[in-house]
């Protein structure tokens, strides 16, 4: 059959009915082809026919004759084969070098990737680079899928957008539905956000637990106590993350969640607001403007919007009677609360 050099195979039925039937008009030829393959005439079987005829005109099977009557005549086999290799030959080779370049294009970019990602010493000596967001979720995502006891994380940054809390709640349900241990530190300023407390909800009753402080060193995840993914730049977390899996800061980032972890408040009892509790949300801007932060930097500490922080400042003023902001932190320290 000719279906393998292109053509259908109602066109391939019909060149051999036209072998045996050499000098039909195109008219003549769509009514007897449809009697001789038993179809119905008329209407759009005649159509369909005339169509299949000129596409085997198309293809050098069929040519008109040298009258101007109509007819067309049927093609030495030999030649018309030989010109339908010919042109799929062509087809091939274009289909190759199209091929080609696709394959230079895939092999141009593999390089570039390549180059972005880990070096196979580091993954020996314990680390890996993972640069910008994506990679960082994409890591993530098989980390947790393959945790077998317990994952911790800090989380800075204040309330996060409901698509975040979405896209993190199918990895994390797979790992609470195996017995894995999945506990989050918070700010505290996620419990005034009705998207995050739904997500606080959403976890505490599934199994995992989640506590809030005022502030949080840094990002950072760690799985059964064996992995530690933390950021490239504390300051910038979208620049990425180093994967460490060396036992001793793997130990050290382990011992930093295990203390903030528990002078953490847990969801659902109130946070710590207290001025005289070293745990409070007023404790730690104190401690934070005492450290040189700009109100914008200790705001973004905190997870607060700048109005917040001014706000909490006033009312630290207040609280300590201090007309400046000299002479609150020598207040905070009279009192001992620096």
């Amino acid at each position: 059959m000719l279906v393998s050099l292109g053509l259908t195979e109602r066109a391939d039925r019909l060149y051999r009915v036209l072998l045996k039937r050499p000098g039909l008009t195109v008219l003549g030829a769509a009514a007897e082809l449809a009697a001789e393959l038993g179809a119905e005439l008329g209407g759009r079987i005649e159509d369909d026919i005339r169509e299949e005829l000129q596409e085997l005109t198309r293809l050098s099977l069929l040519a008109p004759t040298w009258q101007t009557d109509g007819r067309l005549r049927v093609v030495d086999p030999k030649a018309a084969l030989d010109s339908l290799l010919a042109h799929e030959q062509a087809e091939i080779a274009r289909r190759q070098h199209a091929l080609a370049e696709s394959q230079a294009a895939a092999d141009a970019l593999l390089s570039q990737y390549a180059a972005l990602q880990p070096d196979p010493s580091d993954h020996q000596q314990g680390t890996e680079r993972l640069l910008g967001v994506e990679a960082v979720r994409a890591k993530l995502t098989e980390l947790t899928a393959e945790a077998r006891t317990e994952t911790v994380s800090f989380n800075p940054g204040g309330p996060q957008p409901a698509a975040q809390f979405r896209a993190s709640e199918p990895i994390t349900l797979p790992a609470l539905d195996r017995g894995v241990s999945v506990k989050g530190v918070y700010l505290d300023s996620i419990r005034n956000d009705t998207v995050s407390t739904d997500h606080a909800r959403w976890l505490t009753e599934r199994g995992g637990e989640l506590r809030t402080v005022p502030a949080l060193p840094m990002r950072m995840v760690v799985i059964d106590r064996e992995l530690a993914l933390v950021p490239i730049d504390p300051a910038d977390s979208s620049l990425g993350a180093v994967l460490l899996r060396e036992p001793g800061a793997v130990a050290a980032f382990c011992a930093l969640f295990d203390a903030v972890w528990a002078t953490a408040a847990p969801f659902g009892e109130p946070p710590r607001r207290s001025l005289d509790d070293p745990g409070s949300q007023p404790r730690e801007l104190l401690r934070l403007l005492a450290q040189g932060y700009t109100d914008e930097a200790a705001a973004r500490r905190l997870g607060i919007s700048l109005r917040s922080e001014r706000r909490l400042i006033s009312e630290l003023m207040e609280k300590l009677d201090a007309q400046s902001r000299f002479q609150l932190g020598q207040r905070a320290v009279e009192h001992g609360l620096l």
